[in-house]
């Protein structure tokens, strides 16, 4: 689909962009990580499944292909404009009121921790219709639930169209409960988050 003006307007008024991916994402956030600008003007929390107990090094490989501040977020750690933080392995990432972000040590969100629900809902909460929010590919059905919260605060809601995407079940359980107000290619992704004029 061609990207029409609001979709535009409502990306670039975001001060929030949450991105959230499973099996078959990583190649797609690593572009992204590489394309973003050191003056996005937004905070980029990305939340990807790893493996239990697996020593990543998603942390040091985006890290030095990212234009802007790359961190793993950190217990109490505020939130600073223009970087990117990705959820550790083993916690649940939440954004509190304050902004400030914590970990949270319970249990499994549909076999995963960092979970992405998790995540997308607590930045519903605070952060309502100031946020652009996508899921990408993965073999489960988590983000769905956390991206039709976001939708139904006004944040602007896409999921990956699943013919794009590796593993079709996450987009595709996000379109099935009318979670994505917008389902894009993978290309029409990249144009959107180019458009920051």
């Amino acid at each position: 689909m061609a990207l029409d003006d609001k979709i535009k307007r409502r990306w670039r008024e975001s001060r929030i962009l949450l991105l959230g991916g499973s099996a078959g994402s990583f190649k797609i956030l690593f572009r992204l990580v590489k394309l973003l600008p050191v003056n996005l003007n937004k905070t980029v929390i990305i939340v990807i499944h790893r493996k239990k107990n697996f020593l990543s090094e998603i942390e040091k490989l985006f890290g030095e292909n990212s234009r802007m501040l790359l961190r793993e977020i950190s217990d109490k750690e505020p939130i600073v404009n223009n970087t990117i933080y990705i959820a550790p392995a083993n916690y649940h990432s939440l954004v509190e009121n304050e902004g400030f972000f914590s970990l949270d040590v319970s249990e499994a969100v549909w076999y995963s921790k960092p979970s992405i629900d998790v995540t997308f809902e607590s930045v519903a909460d605070v952060y309502k219709g100031k946020v652009t929010a996508i899921l990408f590919s993965g073999a489960n059905q988590d983000g769905a639930t956390g991206l039709l919260k976001l939708r139904q605060e006004g944040a602007l809601t896409i999921a990956q169209h699943p013919e794009d995407a590796e593993m079709a079940e996450m987009p595709r359980s996000a379109i099935d409960i009318d979670a994505a107000e917008y389902i894009l290619r993978t290309t029409d992704i990249f144009e959107l988050l180019e458009n920051t004029n």
